[in-house]
């Protein structure tokens, strides 16, 4: 492999991870990103005392799972992981204008008055329920599996904090596989989770925590370009403010890029590390069945809000790792981080950070208003629940027109015929966050896995 060159288009985290990987294995890089830096949507920022995400605020990983491609990249660069305060363990829904804690224990479960007595009774017969003959959807298994209640007091808000999308849209396969993968090997989510916990016991399967670093999530990108750029200038390339305009495949073999700015790259493999939406005018020219499929994606809108108070003007105690709001409650906030909870040193002596999420496909036209509007619902759905005296005072916008991928129903049947159609083009390969999750740490992993499957050691 070593003597491969690679063009990666797209400079978040899919395409920064990638050329890590292949640089490994000695492959030569150029990678080419639109924006004027890299790390895409992961971008954190400090202002008058106060550490801002403007994307993912943290990510889950396993240290010495199989899995944990994103511990393998820590190690190699040298970063340090920040672990979240214990207290994130607690997560609170919000139901009826109040915060309950979700329960994370059977007793606590027998006591929550998150869920009525005939809901709690009916979880028993989940074991007996047959699997589906067809695919459903997230609210569909739900439903069927553990009845409605479920659904709309845990399930929903927990779609709409991974996905801010809607269960009765997403494919319980595509995106929920590990949930999906219960019923499938055990017939049954309560015998499949209590089989895991015990083989969990036994073999000592590590549990996973939930980390960002001392700097913001964005420090994951420095480490990842400062490795990038300590290599040979020959072997590696990485070009910012770069238009990707037009692919060519060569007679001989082998990709030709050409950019805005008369830039011309050419290698021998060609990953495409965007969003579905801008890989798919770039593939029409090769072919029109991937572009339309990759364009049916929908990537629901986003807005985060950073919102900073003194301690005083907030009465929660804010002992957990936030709070999610089902759908039913019928306001405009999707939920909120009790971010400076969650890990120290992120607002200061005596005040604390919270970060609010608004949008979703529940309101997609929420991230076309303006910044008093925002604000304003934000506080609606803020004030009442935490007890906040005051307006902040201080605020960071981010908004985000289309930014998570929607695993809809038949997700996993456009991704095959995606690969379908593209499979004639030799060392083309697309590597984005509508395949394989949305979360960092799956990212990394696949991005791993894409580097191994081309020869990496």
């Amino acid at each position: 492999m070593t003597s491969k060159r690679a063009i990666i288009v797209g400079g978040g985290i899919s395409g920064l991870s990638l050329a890590f990987f292949l640089r490994q294995a000695g492959v030569a890089v150029t990678l080419l990103e639109k924006e004027p830096r890299v790390g895409g949507v992961i971008r954190s920022s400090q202002s008058e005392g106060f550490l801002v995400e403007h994307g993912p605020n943290s990510t889950l990983q396993k240290p010495g799972d199989a899995s944990d491609a994103l511990g393998r990249v820590m190690a190699q660069v040298g970063l340090v992981p920040q672990v979240a305060n214990e207290k994130a363990s607690r997560r609170y829904v919000q139901k009826s204008g109040r915060l309950l804690p979700l329960p994370t224990s059977p007793w606590e479960f027998l006591q929550t008055p998150l869920f009525s007595p005939s809901a709690k009774l009916r979880l028993l017969l989940e074991p007996f329920w047959s699997k589906a003959e067809a695919e459903e959807s997230v609210g569909a298994f739900v439903s069927r599996r553990l009845g409605p209640e479920f659904l709309h007091w845990a399930v929903d808000p927990f779609i709409s904090g991974v996905y801010a999308g809607d269960p009765q849209v997403l494919s319980i396969r595509a995106a929920t596989p590990k949930i999906y993968a219960l019923e499938e090997r055990y017939g049954s989510l309560i015998r499949g989770a209590y089989a895991m916990r015990k083989k969990g016991r036994v073999t000592g399967m590590p549990k996973g925590r939930l980390i960002s670093f001392e700097n913001g999530m964005e420090s994951l990108i420095t480490a990842l370009r400062t490795r990038l750029m300590e290599s040979d200038s020959s072997q590696v390339r990485v070009m910012t403010g770069v238009t990707v305009e037009r692919l060519t495949a060569m007679p001989q073999g082998g990709w030709q890029v050409d950019g805005g700015g008369g830039v011309r790259e050419t290698g021998d493999w060609l990953f495409l590390a965007i969003p579905a939406f801008a890989a798919a005018p770039l593939l029409e020219s090769l072919s029109g069945v991937a572009a339309q499929h990759l364009a049916g994606i929908h990537h629901a809108p986003v807005v985060s809000m950073a919102l900073g108070f003194d301690r005083s003007q907030v009465k929660h105690l804010l002992d957990g790792f936030g709070f999610l709001l089902p759908g039913r409650e019928g306001l405009d906030l999707l939920g909120c981080l009790f971010s400076s909870t969650l890990f120290p040193g992120r607002a200061g002596l005596d005040r604390v950070i919270l970060t609010a999420f608004m949008g979703g496909t529940r309101h997609p036209t929420t991230v076309a208003q303006g910044d008093d509007a925002l604000v304003a619902g934000a506080m609606g759905g803020l004030r009442g629940v935490l007890g906040i005296g005051a307006s902040p005072g201080f605020v960071r916008i981010t908004r985000y027109e289309r930014a998570i991928a929607q695993y809809a129903m038949g997700h996993m049947q456009r991704l095959d015929q995606i690969r379908q159609a593209l499979a004639s083009w030799q060392g083309l390969y697309l590597c984005g966050n509508y395949m394989g999750g949305v979360s960092v740490a799956d990212r990394v992993l696949n991005s791993e896995r894409l580097a191994q499957s081309l020869g990496h050691p």
